[in-house]
């Protein structure tokens, strides 16, 4: 046991643990006290390269499989500033690297599914493509949102990973966004939840050395708790910004995402980029409370709907088209930014139609 990690008895009377000090790369200055403030557009990958989205016809979304080592390094052959992945914890102990609550597999023609936190390690890496030659792993499906099973098929595949082995694989000048992920469909303990992240944090004391981190979670206990137990690393919160409603209150607007940051000392916002965009006065407000705010969302691989974020003030954005996000950034922003920031991006006669019809349709709709 870490003595700096506190358990759940320690929690009240221990407000953060200070854990080693680290230094961001150039783009964002990060100071002892998990401040976060970019000093440029900051540019994410999702899930490394981009997530997979098997149905989809455009075959860049299948072209590396995410949440893997090998997408990570891809994405980081681009200038972006993080990656972002999701963390979970399996029944032994081990963080590790995924985004769906279950994995499904077919054996004997009979689909199988587990829930990734009722795994042991071992068991969790037994699926998809193993790291030793010769090995056949078990199948590794996924399952869509209109309830078909699919086979996982990419272009280039690789091995499922654990959070150490990100850090130990993964250029450390990268930074990691990681992402605390639990099932909305589930209501967890507190006790569960610092379990969780103890688990985490142990693994980040020994592997983080220097490599930028911030934490991010959808789960507004998981936030407080995360910025609660440690005060090394800048905690924001994940909101759908009122696309969705959920039972939980602090999840359905900007305004409640922007209060539970004030209450909780978290230092900002990841918004779904629809919620950005149908509420533009938010970011006025969330900037005013000295929050940095980062979004994600499918219109982040439209370069235009980049460019306008960057000229709303948003900090950065999550995206899945690494590639040509990485090259529209530089050729639009970052040109303004080394004239000091303020002048604003060169647009042509469509890209300016789009953009100034591109916030009252989506406000529409």
């Amino acid at each position: 046991m870490f003595p700096d990690v506190p358990n759940l008895d320690q929690l009240q009377q221990t407000a953060s643990i200070s854990m080693r000090p680290a230094r961001f790369s150039t783009g964002v200055e990060y100071g002892r006290a998990a401040s976060f403030k970019a000093s440029k557009f900051l540019v994410i990958g999702h899930r490394g390269n981009g997530m997979n989205m098997l149905q989809s016809t455009d075959l860049r979304f299948s072209a590396v499989k995410e949440n893997t080592i090998l997408s990570f390094n891809t994405a980081g052959n681009f200038p972006v500033d993080f990656i972002e992945f999701d963390v979970q914890v399996t029944k032994d102990g081990c963080p590790v690297i995924f985004h769906d609550n279950f994995l499904f597999s077919e054996d004997n023609g009979t689909i199988f599914e587990h829930r990734v936190t009722d795994l042991s390690l071992s068991d969790f890496l037994s699926f998809g493509p193993q790291k030793e030659p010769g090995v056949v792993g078990r199948t590794l499906l996924r399952k869509m949102k209109d309830g078909k099973v699919i086979p996982w098929n990419v272009e280039s595949d690789d091995h499922l990973c654990t959070l150490q082995d990100a850090f130990e694989r993964v250029n450390p000048s990268l930074g990691f966004n990681i992402e605390l992920k639990f099932d909305d469909n589930i209501v967890y303990e507190q006790e569960y939840l610092i379990h969780v992240l103890q688990a985490i944090l142990r693994v980040i004391w020994d592997h983080a050395k220097e490599r930028p981190i911030l934490f991010s979670s959808f789960h507004p206990d998981a936030a407080l708790l995360a910025r609660k137990i440690q005060s090394t690393y800048p905690v924001f919160f994940l909101t759908n910004g009122g696309n969705e409603i959920y039972s939980d209150v602090r999840r359905n607007s900007l305004e409640e995402a922007m209060n539970l940051c004030l209450d909780g000392d978290l230092q900002g916002i990841v918004s779904e980029v629809r919620g950005v965009f149908r509420n533009p006065g938010a970011v006025n407000k969330i900037k005013e409370s000295k929050l940095s705010l980062l979004t994600y969302g499918k219109l982040n691989n439209v370069a235009e709907a980049v460019c306008m974020q960057h000229l709303m003030g948003i900090d950065g954005v999550i995206v899945d088209l690494v590639k040509e996000i990485t090259e529209s950034v530089l050729n639009m922003i970052a040109p303004s930014e080394e004239m000091g920031g303020q002048s604003n991006p060169q647009f042509s006669e469509r890209e300016l139609a789009f953009l100034l019809k591109l916030i009252p349709e989506l406000i529409q709709q």
